[in-house]
């Protein structure tokens, strides 16, 4: 990611709440299984994820590459992975050699660039001649609300705009896949509006004794893993029935052009 005033992820990293739940999210896990259908049916050399914060798409392992502006961030999920390579980068700015991956993950980081198409430029130019990029990105300009200025989203996008940047990158589009439908950006809607309730119920709960905490979030955390889990069912029915125009999230896997 690049930064910019107000990065509201400097601070979701530092938040213990946040590290917590964000991997136990419906849409987190949803996404991530799209993702990874398209990586267990190609068999690159190295895999490059731009902008993987603490959530990446894939499996550690030691051809991974993560990159991500946060150094927090990557401190953090090396700390939890141990396997791949961790390098703060500027998804703009990548700091590796021309044709250097034969697949690049880039998942709902785009919206958060202030300039997004020299990002596909970068991204395009670390790839190898047909190598394939998987990407996701929120979809609708419509859709824009509260939940997008919350997590810090410059736009959402029309899909033949994406499509179009793509190509002008030198990628071509091959397959798309619905991800999320309408239901999720309602869910999102509801749940930012819920937060500012949650701020306070945790205030509250600030002198309670460290062990009483502790054993609270920790129930908390497998209950909201298991609703999570329980939640995905009707979020990817959704999404399968839904006309892809009122999808929420798409996935675009795409070439980079010899």
């Amino acid at each position: 990611m690049t930064p910019s005033s107000g990065n509201r992820f400097e601070d979701f990293f530092a938040d213990d709440a946040y590290v917590l739940l964000k991997n136990h999210l419906y849409n987190y896990l949803l996404r991530r299984r799209a993702v990874r259908k398209y990586l267990q049916s190609e068999m690159g050399e190295l895999i490059l994820e731009v902008g993987s914060g603490l959530s990446p798409m894939t499996e550690a392992s030691d051809r991974i590459v993560y990159s991500e502006l946060s150094f927090p961030a990557l401190r953090t999920l090396k700390s939890w992975r141990g396997k791949g390579v961790y390098v703060v980068a500027d998804a703009t700015h990548l700091p590796f050699k021309a044709g250097s991956f034969s697949q690049v993950i880039c998942s709902e980081v785009l919206e958060h660039l202030p300039e997004d198409r020299p990002a596909l430029r970068e991204i395009a130019s670390v790839m190898k001649p047909r190598g394939s990029l998987i990407l996701t990105f929120p979809h609708r300009r419509s859709y824009f609300a509260g939940d997008d200025r919350f997590v810090n989203h410059f736009r959402r996008y029309e899909l033949d705009e994406m499509q179009a940047n793509m190509k002008e990158a030198g990628l071509k589009t091959v397959e798309i896949q619905k991800v999320l439908g309408p239901l999720e950006k309602m869910t999102m809607l509801s749940v930012i509006s819920l937060i500012s309730v949650f701020d306070r119920f945790r205030k509250g709960n600030r002198d309670d004794k460290p062990g009483q905490r502790a054993a609270s979030s920790g129930f908390l955390v497998t209950l909201f893993g298991w609703l999570n889990r329980l939640y995905c069912v009707p979020v990817w029915l959704d999404a399968r029935l839904a006309p892809r125009c009122l999808s929420s999230v798409l996935l675009i896997r795409a070439v980079r052009q010899p």
